[in-house]
């Protein structure tokens, strides 16, 4: 979290570089992000996926400039995936530049709403802004044009629940804890903002009225009731972590004891999840290299609740949490799937994403648990260079470990022109941390979109693992629509949203609205794992429930470009019965020869009816993908 300078904090920041000198720099896995200077973790579980929402510190910082917001998300708490910038300060009009501080997400009825904050630039303090999405990974606007709270000095660091019988409440505040009452639609408040009775025997003891600093994270385990926070002992030099709990929101509360000591850095803040079974502690420290009090590093332990509930000390670790299930490597890997990096940066894909970027001589990528079961014979890679390329040297365990194969980058003509390269591997069998380790000449190398193994005969290419919406089989492409919008998008001028309010599988599906015009749908980029001139088994399932019961004639849609002109072929056409499920499927679709910025998008035949798509899946050609059964009309 960023700072008030308060007289304890001033006299604190006078402590000589040297006592937060950060350790070596080995092949840890911690801290999880390594791109970037991360800070203010604020993790949140929805669906199978851990989304982990983090501020930057700025490079080679003198204070605490910090520009934006970034999203990862991981299903095995080791390897994360970069989805890169959802916000940034001048996404709000009243905030002022390179103040993004600490920030949560939490979702409410198929919306993704961001607490932030943010110094107002026309003065008076700090204020609580909100910003809010369909997808858990953006794009996020401003829900008000003002701040939610505020401006006042007081006001940083919020954190937001909502609590079993509905009700949401917001805390925040540096160095008294805030508390208020949200209404359901989340961007209004419900109630005067008060605050708790900070002293010794609720938020521990310290030289102040109580050690309470800032970085609250608000939450509910049982039937109790959690505050974590950032917190002061005597002359501790720096923010340790406490906690408080109580038997209601708003108290009374009961201090429990430190949850983790000072170490290398001046400020911390937690964030604390449970995630399938396990208990996870998120903070912040600066043991990358260059960092310090301004550059901090969001790392992630694991723990155990006592059994009276109780939090245990918790002592910085290197390796972080245990990993929960393996890497796929037939499955298609995202480059910017990461457990622990050294150079690379990730930066905006052509081909929808993000790549890997800034890449030079020596620089490598760690992947964890890799799960090659019997054997892999071929490594194929998504790659971009306006260089002269390099090489993706390969090893199993560490850098040092054994070397399964060499893959030669060429030139490609550009940092964004796609190419996909090949090389023969042996001696991978088993399960094995897996490293990428890039040389060549002196510059920037080349850029990486996407890796998979497979056999000589054929390198699969499926679905990209680990995947946000949950675990796809063997389809190219799977869009549940569980854990947002999985990449569609509204066609000209149409919304898309995530809604629960029908399905066909699951509990959501993507609702398309807003519609003037039969071409206005939902729409999705195919990238260039699809290939003109090949078959692909397409899928998609569609629902209208508002308007006349007459046959609706809905038409799945293919549009690329082709020698210049922009084209269109029906994929496959149905009428659904009103309030019924119907499956628009052809087994073998051809993307024909030549085809560029090829889309494929759900429309109906006429009128500007709502309606509802689930379970839109890709596969080889051929493949019989199952849908809904029954709920046409069949004409003639």
């Amino acid at each position: 979290m960023k700072k008030l300078l308060s007289m304890v904090t001033a006299a604190a920041l006078a402590i000589p570089a040297a006592v937060i000198t950060p350790p070596a720099y080995v092949n840890a896995d911690n801290p999880a992000i390594q791109t970037i200077y991360s800070t203010d973790p604020a993790p949140m579980v929805y669906g199978d996926t851990v989304y982990l929402y983090t501020g930057r510190d700025a490079d080679n910082s003198d204070n605490y400039h910090m520009p934006d917001w970034h999203c990862y998300s991981s299903q095995d708490m080791q390897n994360w995936t970069d989805h890169g910038m959802i916000l940034s300060w001048d996404s709000f009009s009243w905030g002022k530049q390179d103040s993004a501080w600490a920030a949560q997400c939490i979702e409410r009825n198929g919306k993704f709403y961001y607490y932030v904050t943010l110094e107002n630039k026309s003065g008076g303090g700090r204020g609580i802004g909100v910003a809010v999405a369909d997808s858990p990974t953006g794009p996020f606007k401003d829900a008000l044009g003002k701040p939610l709270c505020g401006p006042d000095w007081a006001y940083i660091d919020p954190t937001v629940f909502i609590d079993d019988d509905g009700q949401a409440w917001l805390m925040f505040g540096n160095p008294t804890c805030y508390y208020v009452k949200l209404k359901e639609d989340m961007v209004t408040l419900d109630g005067e903002i008060k605050h708790f009775d900070m002293n010794k025997d609720t938020f521990g003891p310290s030289s102040k009225q109580s050690s309470y600093g800032e970085g609250p994270w608000f939450y509910k385990r049982g039937d109790l009731y959690y505050l974590v926070f950032a917190a002061f002992y005597g002359n501790d030099g720096g923010e340790s972590l406490g906690y408080s709990t109580a038997p209601s929101p708003t108290g009374p509360w009961t201090y429990r004891g430190q949850v983790m000591r000072p170490h290398n850095c001046f400020t911390n803040h937690p964030g604390v999840i449970d995630y399938k079974g396990h208990s996870y502690l998120f903070y912040h420290d600066a043991s990358l290299p260059g960092g310090g009090t301004f550059d901090r590093s969001v790392c992630i332990d694991e723990f155990t609740y006592g059994a009276d509930g109780s939090i245990p000390t918790i002592s910085p670790s290197k390796t972080g949490p245990k990993q929960l299930k393996s890497v796929d490597p037939f499955k298609r890997v995202e480059g910017e799937t990461i457990c622990f990096s050294k150079g690379v940066k990730t930066e905006n894909c052509s081909n929808g994403g993000l790549d890997l970027a800034n890449i030079e001589d020596g620089d490598y990528v760690k992947v964890s648990g890799v799960d090659f079961g019997s054997g892999a014979e071929k490594f194929t890679a998504n790659i971009a260079s306006a260089t002269d390329g390099g090489n993706i040297e390969i090893y199993l365990d560490s850098l040092s470990g054994k070397k399964i194969g060499t893959c030669s980058v060429p030139a490609t003509g550009g940092w964004q022109d796609w190419k996909e390269v090949s090389c023969d591997v042996s001696g991978a069998s088993g399960e094995h941390d897996l490293f990428f380790k890039y040389t060549g000449g002196s510059g920037y190398l080349f850029n990486v979109d996407w890796w998979t193994f497979g056999d000589d005969e054929e390198t699969p290419q499926t679905t990209t693992s680990p995947a946000p919406s949950g675990d796809s089989g063997d389809y190219l492409l799977s869009c549940s629509f569980e854990s947002g919008d999985d990449g569609w998008e509204g066609r000209a001028g149409a919304s898309v949203a995530v809604s629960s309010k029908a399905s066909l599988t699951g509990s959501k599906s993507l609702c398309c609205s807003d519609r003037s015009s039969e071409w206005q749908g939902a729409t999705y980029k195919l990238g260039s794992s699809f290939r003109a001139g090949e078959s692909y088994s397409f899928s998609a399932n569609v629902m209208y429930d508002e308007g006349s019961a007459d046959s609706q004639l809905f038409h799945f849609t293919m549009q690329y470009d082709l020698d210049g002109t922009t084209k269109y072929d029906k994929i496959a056409s149905a009428s659904p019965m009103k309030g019924k499920w119907s499956q628009l499927a052809n087994p073998s679709f051809r993307i024909p020869s030549g085809a560029e910025n090829v889309y494929i998008y759900v429309e109906t035949d006429k009128g500007s009816t709502s309606f509802y798509v689930d379970d839109v899946k890709i596969a080889a050609a051929g493949t019989e993908i199952e849908g809904a059964v029954g709920g046409q009309f069949i004409l003639g």
